[in-house]
């Protein structure tokens, strides 16, 4: 992780004028700059609308073409993850490029910015697409130092009265949330595991939803079926540029964006084998399916964190194969 460390008096033009850093007063009155503790905003508003319009200009040209090169400045961590396998699979079925691509537009968008002292340095855009219906996309934006370009690690899609208001001060920058803050039902550093252990068990600490109670309904109902079974394992997915990153918002709760991963392995019965009739699944195969598949997914999700205690709501995911493996 990249630091912005700076020099400590008799700077401070060259320091503000090249790092734009916050500096603070000592009791003498001399100017001290602590780059790396300094509350400053992340971005500048025209730093984030050109991250925007960089990203979209590369998801479509690598969505054109099926080829992960073109956009793999432009993405990180899970999205990343599930960009790049989709663009794989794609060019393995159709290495001509996508004959069903239709450019991406992102409209009316808005920026919220956090103030915070360090790296990583983060944003998120909130656009209306125009895939999915009329929906608003969320993108978090990150990078670690000053030369490198803005990449998205997280993308959800919720309905515009999804997403929730943020607190800002009186500057209209936003407040980060640390992985390890209290006042929260969970940390947000504690998500992605809370989450793999609730898929696993079950538990109190996700309210209802799709994405929670249903996806583990659903995953019961398909566990056993005639001549096949499957099994799932999942994991936490949190470190590096996999780490959690939240919002706080004007109720103190936090939006937090997170990622995790899992397995799903199906089994058939003796003397059969398992079915592979999806075409982006066979071309993310490795290995000749006989007996077993084996499938690697990663995810990232949009959870509501109540302040106090409550249950997480999650409010979406977004997940994507990334490999699989036939024995």
């Amino acid at each position: 992780m990249g630091r912005n460390r700076v020099g400590r008096r008799g700077r401070k033009a060259v320091i503000a004028a090249a790092l734009t850093a916050a500096v603070s007063l000592t009791a003498s009155g001399c100017v001290v700059v602590h780059g790396e503790r300094a509350m400053i905003p992340t971005a500048t508003r025209t730093d984030a609308e050109k991250a925007l319009a960089d990203f979209v200009e590369a998801y479509n040209k690598a969505d054109r073409a099926y080829d992960t090169s073109l956009d793999a400045d432009h993405v990180t961590g899970a999205l990343a993850d599930i960009d790049s396998a989709r663009l794989r699979a794609g060019h393995a079925n159709h290495p001509a490029g996508n004959p069903a691509h239709t450019p991406l537009t992102l409209t009316d968008a808005k920026f919220t910015i956090p103030r915070k002292p360090g790296w990583p340095r983060w944003f998120v855009a909130d656009a209306l697409g125009n895939k999915g219906g009329s929906v608003r996309w969320l993108l978090v934006f990150t990078r670690h130092a000053l030369g490198e370009p803005w990449q998205v690690a997280y993308l959800t899609v919720l309905a515009p009265d999804a997403v929730p208001k943020f607190k800002l001060d009186a500057d209209g920058w936003a407040e980060a949330v640390p992985a390890d803050a209290t006042g929260l039902a969970v940390p947000p550093g504690d998500l992605s595991d809370k989450y793999a252990e609730y898929l696993r068990g079950g538990g109190t600490s996700f309210a209802n939803g799709p994405s929670t109670s249903g996806l583990r309904t659903l995953r019961q109902q398909k566990a056993r079926r005639p001549g096949l079974v499957r099994q799932y394992i999942d994991e936490t997915l949190d470190r590096g540029d996999y780490a959690p990153l939240a919002l706080r918002t004007v109720d103190g709760g936090a939006l937090v964006f997170f990622a995790s991963r899992y397995y799903e392995k199906q089994t058939a019965a003796a003397g059969t084998s398992v079915p592979v009739t999806d075409q982006d699944v066979r071309a993310l195969t490795k290995g000749e399916v006989k007996q077993s598949l084996t499938m690697e997914f990663v995810s990232n999700e949009t959870a509501l964190v109540p302040a106090g205690s409550g249950r997480v709501s999650i409010l979406g995911r977004v997940q994507g194969l990334t490999s699989a493996r036939g024995s």
